[in-house]
């Protein structure tokens, strides 16, 4: 999907098309971030001058996503919004509508499942389609197929989606990004010096920031030029399993199929501050974010129909160091309560003196809540301690 979350944003607000929008900052609370509607007005009536600008927010938020014309600014997703200000400082901003983005995606894949029912889901906005058996997938190399999946979400949803055609996921993932907004692009094996050598390594998905940086220092900076090493050295030099991977993706080859149904492994929740807390300064203004935090979870938990015998936490503290702990249980829960009482024995086990500017908690070895493992008599695992050893942390 093309800038999702802002492009559900434009059909709210269709009076901010073709402006820099970022959104992100906070979750939405009744519209708090713009002016009180006039009697009788829509939000379409909402003057562009009634919402907030970029340079005037202070606070320590992330950027879920931005519009096309605020990217052109430099500024992208993850990016802080203080540092996006330096940037774009006219840009607008809006809060996040989780609810409502959720409520588009459902749409757009429910529409995409009755074309082609080979999907698999990979996340909110993306998701990848096996054409190969559908009927009239293989006409034009799939660009027709892919037109009606277009034309058949924006008829539904008024939204817009780039699809890559490809042999296979690696290259159709990076095909997808090469017509933003609105394109298809169909790239065929005998494209793959052409069209996928010229690319920065950076544009492979799996090839992150410390990778790329390490391959520049050896004079790669495209697929083509990662192609052309030998995979013996960079098994040498990048290890076996990552080295032989480099070596396969730069030439094009990725024989992982499209899952229509995978098991999460895990599920957590967390939140930045807008300022540092402290563990003994705003010990109860922790409490009660983690409180939430843990409550939050286990609701997720519940509605997706898991549970789990491993809770652990994640801080950040206010250097960017960032520590994690964990602890497994003796029974499997999606308890608001057990969770909070494990997070808490977990925060024991790590340093508080230093200020802290995430807060995080997570569930794992998670299994479907009534399976044959989740309803197993207990093992050998450590079984929770009372909830009064707790007492002393937020």
């Amino acid at each position: 999907m093309d800038a999702f979350y802002a492009s559900v944003e434009l059909l709210r607000y269709p009076q901010l098309k073709g402006l820099p929008v970022v959104i992100g900052g906070g979750r939405r609370r009744v519209d708090e971030a713009i002016r009180a509607l006039p009697d009788g007005a829509t939000l379409a009536d909402i003057p562009v001058e009634a919402f907030p600008l970029l340079k005037d927010y202070t606070g320590r938020g992330v950027i879920t996503t931005a519009t096309y014309p605020a990217r052109q600014y430099g500024i992208g997703s993850a990016m802080g919004l203080m540092k996006a200000a330096k940037l774009c400082p006219q840009a607008l901003i809006l809060p996040v509508d989780f609810d409502e983005y959720r409520r588009f995606s459902r749409t757009f894949k429910k529409v995409i499942l009755d074309i082609a029912p080979l999907m698999e889901d990979r996340g909110v906005d993306e998701v990848y389609i096996d054409f190969t058996d559908v009927p009239g997938g293989q006409r034009e190399g799939g660009r027709v197929l892919a037109r009606l999946i277009q034309k058949s979400i924006f008829d539904a949803t008024g939204l817009t989606c780039s699809i890559g055609v490809a042999p296979n996921k690696l290259i159709a993932k990076m095909a997808s990004e090469f017509e933003k907004p609105n394109g298809i692009s169909v790239v065929y094996e005998s494209d793959l010096e052409t069209r996928i050598w010229p690319l920065p390594c950076r544009k492979v998905n799996g090839i992150g920031p410390k990778a790329d940086e390490k391959l520049k220092r050896f004079g790669i900076e495209t697929v083509g030029q990662l192609a052309a090493r030998d995979r013996g050295w960079l098994v040498d030099t990048f290890g076996k399993a990552t080295g032989a991977w480099m070596h396969e993706v730069a030439w094009g080859r990725d024989n992982r199929p499209v899952v229509t149904e995978s098991e999460p492994v895990s599920m957590s929740r967390e939140t930045t501050f807008e300022r540092d807390l402290h563990a003994v300064r705003d010990r109860a203004e922790l409490g009660a974010i983690f409180t939430h935090l843990c409550e939050k979870l286990a609701e997720d938990l519940q509605r997706k129909g898991y549970v789990g015998k491993t809770i652990g936490i994640k801080l950040r503290y206010d250097d960017f160091k960032i520590a994690t702990r964990d602890q497994t249980i003796d029974r499997f829960t999606d308890d608001g309560k057990t969770i909070r009482q494990i997070g808490g024995q977990c925060l024991k086990r790590v340093p508080l003196e230093r200020p802290l500017r995430l807060l995080g908690v997570r569930v794992g070895a998670l299994a479907k809540a009534g399976s044959p493992e989740a309803l197993a008599p207990a093992g050998g695992a450590r079984a929770a301690e009372p909830v009064a050893t707790t007492a002393s942390l937020f």
